[in-house]
């Protein structure tokens, strides 16, 4: 991987990471463009590791834009702050689903689920998705006055880290299902979104540690053991294009959810959606045609 095509892939995980349309559909789709993880197996295990290391980029964007909501729950972990506790206490609630069936059924997803196909159906059926919930919220004026961030429910939070495993199918997007979810459960837009973008710091924490120290199986001996991930990465890739894609995933990601955050207040989903079911056509008709593999 040269240090460019680590910058496009950082930029794509960046802007693709919070935004509602699935940055591994992205992803997969910008390496298979470059000709990245599609010759072996193990090309595809160095990428796939390569794809979530670079997650921490997008982590730290939303760290540093939401810090002082970060402070504002350590100190309600330390006893100084009931409303940081209680959003603690939610991030950990809606935390909980992905942790225990990502662990469970993660390896089998990666087996069945990452190839075009899959994403290509998850990228329509969720712009059907967004699209439907922005027809219901027209026909529900009152679901736009939810409730704010600290009136949250533990049964809230758990319905919503429900609806997040879902996005461990490849091309449905975390951020549509948590966003979404937040939405249903009746929070204001601005609440989901924060949620949301909060709750991802958690999960994508988890998953990028989980990638990066895992071991990987079906491969050299060597790499069936602990950090056997990261060491592939590294040995196939070097320091430059991991460095190069996490920095350029900081700072795309901190544009993208500024962006997102304005956007969202006034003009609500559905453009999201649009672009999802177009996007899963075009790619569909050109694995069609042979120019991609399913």
């Amino acid at each position: 991987m040269q240090p460019w095509q680590a910058f496009i892939l950082g930029v794509i995980e960046g802007i693709t990471e919070y935004l509602p349309i699935s940055s591994t559909g992205h992803l997969l789709v910008a390496q298979h463009l470059m000709g990245i993880g599609t010759a072996t197996a193990t090309e595809k295990a160095a990428a796939d590791t390569f794809a979530i290391c670079i997650q921490g980029g997008a982590i730290l964007a939303v760290l540093g834009i939401y810090m002082k909501r970060v402070l504002q729950m350590l100190r309600g972990v330390l006893g100084q702050d009931s409303e940081g506790l209680k959003l603690a206490v939610m991030l950990v609630v809606g935390f909980l689903p992905a942790a225990v069936i990502g662990l469970a059924l993660n390896d089998k997803i990666e087996e069945k689920l990452f190839g075009m196909w899959p994403v290509i159906v998850a990228w329509i059926v969720g712009g059907v998705m967004i699209l439907t919930t922005a027809w219901w919220r027209k026909r529900n004026p009152a679901a736009g006055r939810g409730k704010e961030l600290f009136e949250m429910t533990w049964k809230m939070a758990l319905v919503i880290g429900l609806l997040q495993c879902v996005a461990m199918w490849p091309g449905t997007s975390r951020s549509l299902m948590t966003i979404v979810g937040g939405l249903l459960v009746g929070l204001s837009i601005r609440a989901a979104v924060e949620y949301s973008f909060l709750l991802g710091v958690l999960t994508l924490t988890a998953a990028t540690a989980k990638k990066a120290v895992w071991k990987v199986d079906g491969l050299d001996a060597s790499y069936h053991v602990w950090f056997g991930g990261t060491q592939l990465m590294w040995d196939s890739y070097g320091p430059l294009p991991l460095a190069v894609g996490i920095v350029a995933a900081a700072v795309s990601a901190a544009i993208a959810v500024k962006w997102l955050v304005s956007y969202l207040q006034s003009h609500g989903l559905s453009v999201f959606g649009w672009y999802r079911i177009a996007l899963g056509v075009v790619i569909g008709g050109l694995v069609a045609a042979g120019v991609f593999t399913a």
